[in-house]
């Protein structure tokens, strides 16, 4: 096994992208995306015609759309993935993943949101939802260049719990950490942080709506921590025993 003598990191062993790595090549490629309607303006404004301004939002319509799959599937990484040395792989080739599945992957990924990404505290080789249902995982594209804290290897599956009793204590846990969440955003409205048309869905100020998405970026970081901790054995009601260290057999 091929070795970084720097570092004693196997240098042939896949190396899987863990979630802060990955959200910095998202918000890389959401940044360049946005980019893209802001320079269409100043075109269209600068032209004055109305064909071209057609043109430029068809044109960054489909950008939108076809960025990540061609991207994807023809190089294996988006500009984000590249900044961060990061590369989407199919499982079964262990080459770039197809057009089809790029596109798939994509729109699983946009429907699904952050929750895509729970999976990725349970899942033996960190794969997102969108990852799962495509056969694809995300590595390091080189691990020469790589942190330590950019990647993960394969997890060694728990086996002396059943998954049965780990998925119940997971799904009772984040039950309880829903119900705390909910009395929280009741408290929040109570106290007068948020108004009460905004908590309906209806208008939010800037500072409502910011206030509103920490909640929710800390209800679903709180999911994603208790299916890591309860795939892994580490929540009471479904803990792995410690091995006691019996140390030197008697009458050695």
């Amino acid at each position: 096994m091929n070795m970084d003598t720097a570092s004693g990191v196997p240098l042939d062993k896949p190396a899987y992208v863990r979630f802060a790595r990955r959200l910095q090549g998202l918000l890389i490629d959401s940044i360049i995306l946005t980019s893209t309607i802001p320079a269409a303006l100043m075109i269209a404004v600068a032209f004055e015609s109305e064909h071209v301004a057609r043109f430029l939002g068809l044109a960054v319509v489909i950008t939108w759309l076809l960025y990540e799959p061609l991207m994807v599937s023809m190089t294996g990484s988006t500009i984000g993935h590249y900044v961060c040395n990061l590369r989407v792989v199919d499982n079964r080739r262990g080459g770039n993943v197809s057009f089809g599945k790029a596109i798939v992957r994509m729109v699983i990924k946009t429907i699904l949101g952050l929750f895509s990404f729970l999976s990725m505290t349970v899942a033996s080789r960190h794969q997102a939802i969108h990852d799962l249902l495509t056969g694809s995982t995300v590595q390091i594209r080189n691990l020469e260049k790589a942190k330590t804290h950019h990647f993960a290897f394969e997890r060694e599956e728990v086996k002396s719990l059943s998954r049965v009793r780990r998925i119940a204590m997971i799904v009772i846990y984040v039950l309880g950490w829903t119900v705390i969440c909910v009395c929280a955003s009741t408290v929040v409205v109570l106290i007068g942080l948020e108004s009460a048309n905004c908590a309906k869905g209806y208008t939010c100020s800037p500072v409502e709506k910011l206030l509103e998405a920490t909640m929710s970026l800390v209800w679903i970081g709180g999911i994603g921590l208790l299916m890591g901790l309860g795939w892994r054995g580490k929540l009471w009601g479904a803990r792995l025993s410690a091995v006691p260290d019996k140390g030197p057999a008697a009458g050695s």
